[in-house]
C-alpha cells in the first residue's frame, strides 16, 4: 500500500452516523497503533530474552548492573554484537583461519554433528555472506496445478543430480506458506516457466504474510500492464505434459503396456 492509499483508508467516511464515526475512528486508531505496538513488543521480548541469557554470564565485577540500582536494557544484546564483531576480526587473521579449519575438520568427523554444521554453515553463507542471489527475486509460478498461480522466491540455480536428470535448465524455488513464510516447499521449476515479478522481495513477503490483503501496486509502465504474459488453460479430457510455443503435447490417459505384457 502506498502512503496515498494508506491515508485514504484511514480517513473516516463522510455522512456516517455518530456510532459509525466512533467505529471508524476506533478502527483508524487500531490500524495506526497495532503494527507499532506489535513491533515494539516483539523487539522488547527479543532483547529481554538475550539479556536473560547473556547478562548472568558476565562476572559481577565487570557487570555495570552490580554497581547501579537499575538494570540496563539491551546490554546482553550489545555484548553479543561486540563479541561477534571481535570473533570476526580474530578469524580474519592467519591464526584465526587456521583455528577455523581445525574446528571444521573436527566437526566433519562427527557423524551427526557434521550434517547439521554443514547445512547450517551453507545457509548462513548464502543468506548473510551474499554469495548468491538467494531470496533476491520474487517470481510467479503455476502451483499446485496449471492455471493456479503462487508467489515463489529464487534461491539459486539447480545443480547436481536433480539438474542432470532434467532436460530443461531448472531453478530452485522456495514456495512459502501463508501466514508463516518461514515454512514452505522447495520446488525445481524449469527456468522458462518462471514469470519474474516487478515487486520487491519485501513487498512479496508482505503479500504472502497478509494472505493477499496487502497487495503492492503495479509500478510497471502502462503499456506493459496492458499486455498479459500468461494464460490459465484447463484440459479436462487429456493430460498436458509440456507446452512449447503454444502447442501443448497431449497424451492419452490410458496406461501404456509394458514390454513384459507385450511379450
Amino acid at each position: 500500500m502506498t502512503e496515498e492509499n494508506s491515508s485514504e483508508d484511514t480517513k473516516p467516511v463522510k455522512g456516517l452516523t455518530v456510532m459509525g464515526r466512533i467505529r471508524a475512528y476506533f478502527l483508524t486508531g487500531l490500524l495506526v497503533t497495532a503494527p507499532l505496538s506489535i513491533t515494539i513488543l516483539v523487539a522488547w521480548v527479543f532483547v529481554d530474552f538475550v539479556d536473560q541469557k547473556v547478562t548472568p554470564l558476565i562476572p559481577e565485577k565487570y557487570n555495570p548492573e552490580t554497581y547501579l540500582p537499575f538494570s540496563i536494557p539491551g546490554m546482553g544484546l550489545l555484548i553479543v554484537l561486540v563479541s561477534l564483531t571481535v570473533v570476526g576480526m580474530l578469524t580474519a587473521g592467519f591464526v584465526g583461519k587456521l583455528l577455523v579449519r581445525i574446528s571444521e575438520s573436527i566437526m566433519a568427523r562427527m557423524p551427526v554433528i557434521s550434517g547439521i554444521y554443514s547445512a547450517t554453515k551453507q545457509i548462513f553463507e548464502t543468506v548473510l555472506a551474499q554469495k548468491s542471489q538467494a531470496f533476491r527475486e520474487a517470481v510467479l509460478i503455476e502451483y499446485p496445478r496449471r492455471g493456479i498461480w503462487a508467489i515463489g522466491f529464487i534461491t539459486g540455480t539447480t545443480k547436481g543430480e536433480v539438474q542432470n536428470l532434467t532436460e530443461e535448465q531448472c531453478v530452485n524455488i522456495f514456495l512459502p506458506t501463508t501466514p508463516n513464510p518461514t515454512s514452505g516447499f522447495l520446488l525445481f521449476v524449469p527456468k522458462g516457466e518462471l514469470i519474474p515479478l516487478n515487486m520487491t522481495v519485501e513487498q512479496a513477503v508482505k503479500m504472502v504474510i497478509s494472505g493477499g490483503i496487502v497487495t503492492p501496486l503495479d509500478t510497471r509502465p502502462i503499456e506493459e500492464q496492458q499486455v498479459p504474459q500468461t494464460s490459465a488453460k484447463t484440459y479436462e479430457d487429456v493430460d498436458v505434459l509440456r507446452e512449447k510455443d503454444g502447442s501443448p503435447v497431449l497424451v492419452s490417459k490410458h496406461p501404456i503396456p509394458s514390454k513384459d505384457e507385450n511379450a
